[in-house]
């Protein structure tokens, strides 16, 4: 018995690297997934999109987009691309897996509420869009003030000034929907690009600080 085991815990400790590599390549190939759907979803087509998300929560269903601050889950991009192509029951089920996995997923917040909105659902979809709108707005705000890439997130405080503006049409008397749902949809599609633009911006500016530290 001992015998046995000794060969087991060998055999298991000469898998261990190939375990290391493996993950490792899961994990690039899903985020290689998650940046074509995004480009997808953003200047393409958002059923091409959702092939690449789907995949991507096949791999690793708890994926949480890694090269960037902002928090976005794999099953927040499955909702908003079944969203962008109209099939609102796929949505809410991909979008309602979503806030169940990450609280902090404020997009899916966002995008859950327009689902239920425009479903019929206003009352819920409402507080959803409240709680995205109020948790961008505090979060944009705490980079501002904590976060060293402050900097780089939303610097002409377009996506906060937005986001508090429609909050004050959510908590008010009457909500003209259609344009509630116009101005949700562009604040998501701005901070889709903001992720991209934040890093850009970041790396830039560590290559003109490699070459200040370069200069005699």
């Amino acid at each position: 018995m001992q015998i046995a085991k000794s060969k087991i815990l060998s055999i298991a400790y000469r898998l261990l690297p190939i375990a290391f590599i493996l993950s490792g390549c899961i994990a690039f190939q899903v985020a290689g997934e998650i940046q074509k759907g995004r480009m997808e979803l953003m200047y393409g087509d958002p059923k091409v999109a959702l092939v690449h998300f789907q995949r991507a929560a096949e791999l690793e269903p708890d994926y949480m987009l890694n090269y960037s601050i902002f928090r976005e889950g794999v099953w927040t991009y499955v909702g908003r691309a079944h969203y962008a192509s109209g099939r609102l029951a796929e949505a809410r089920q991909a979008l309602e897996r979503a806030r169940s996995r990450h609280t902090d997923d404020n997009l899916a917040k966002l995008y859950l509420g327009l689902v239920l909105g425009r479903d019929g659902n206003q009352q819920r979809g409402l507080k959803e869009i409240e709680a995205g709108l109020m948790g961008l707005a505090d979060w944009l705000d705490y980079l501002e003030f904590y976060h060293s890439d402050g900097r780089y997130w939303d610097p002409t405080k377009k996506i906060r000034g937005e986001s508090r503006r429609n909050l004050a049409m959510v908590k008010g008397r009457e909500v003209n929907w259609k344009d509630l749902i116009e101005n949700v949809e562009w604040i998501g599609k701005e901070i889709e690009q903001e992720i991209d633009l934040a890093a850009r911006d970041k790396s830039e500016d560590h290559v003109k600080e490699s070459e200040r530290a370069d200069e005699p």
